[in-house]
């Protein structure tokens, strides 16, 4: 009699890739694709998952996995004048933007949690906001969209809110704060981006009343973007940040 073994559940195919390379300590930009390749295949075999939208997004990562592992295994001739490339290069920069898009996530969930029941008299920005491009080198979130450009935009209304505070009544100390979800927040933005077609993301940021309320909302953006039911454009790089509702959700 077989046992039944409990597997990791993983938000996607990106998240199980991360996690083999981090249990195994694997240099990112030198992804070992065989190991890796038979892992991913082992794990989905093990699947049990009945949504195919879900086994569909694992069994395309599997394919993707395979050729690469099939292009470097194969020798390639190299003609003249060619510029050798990595077949991994590609995978690797989804990677390293999935790594950058959970590292925002759950650095702005801890923030939100700090923040849920009070705000405190001397509120500082989060060193993760402030310090967050030093520590991750890459420059590009989804689309061609300026990642430093979205934290400039999220720190400068977060300090105007702080400017906002009452010196009087932050000399009281704490101050309860009304309660804010993302899935509030999800809705919010789906219906002012139906309504006016496109948004600015630093109106939306701009027109909420607290910092919790501002965190919460940006929380919520990441997940739309992360559901495919907004798309965000910024035509020129210090240009607003553009958000846009998608007809086909």
């Amino acid at each position: 009699m077989s046992i039944p073994v409990k597997l990791e559940v993983f938000e996607g195919p990106l998240d199980l890739l991360l996690h083999l390379i981090d249990k195994h300590k694997l240099n990112i930009y030198d992804i070992p694709i065989v190991i890796v390749t038979d892992q991913f295949l082992d794990y989905i075999k093990k699947l049990e998952e009945k949504n195919m939208e879900i086994m569909s997004e694992f069994i395309e990562m599997a394919a993707t996995l395979i050729n690469i592992k099939s292009k470097m295994l194969l020798p390639v001739e190299k003609k003249e004048d060619e510029v050798e490339t990595d077949p991994r290069e590609e995978l690797v920069n989804k990677l390293i933007e999935y790594k950058k898009f959970k590292y925002i996530r759950d650095k702005l969930k801890v923030r939100q949690m700090d923040a849920k029941k009070v705000i405190f008299k001397e509120p500082t920005i989060p060193a993760e906001i402030i310090n967050y491009e030093e520590k991750i080198e890459a420059s590009q979130i989804l689309s061609n969209i300026d990642l430093s450009m979205i934290y400039n935009i999220f720190q400068s209304v977060m300090k105007k809110q702080h400017n906002k505070i009452d010196p009087i009544r932050s000399d009281f100390g704490e101050i309860v704060k009304e309660e804010y979800t993302v899935n509030d927040k999800i809705e919010y933005i789906i219906d002012l981006s139906k309504q006016y077609q496109t948004i600015s993301f630093r109106d939306v940021l701009e027109s909420q009343v607290s910092r919790i309320e501002i965190i919460v909302t940006f929380l919520a953006v990441l997940e739309l973007i992360k559901m495919g039911r907004i798309s965000i454009m910024q035509k020129e790089i210090f240009d607003d940040i553009i958000i846009k509702y998608k007809e086909s959700c």
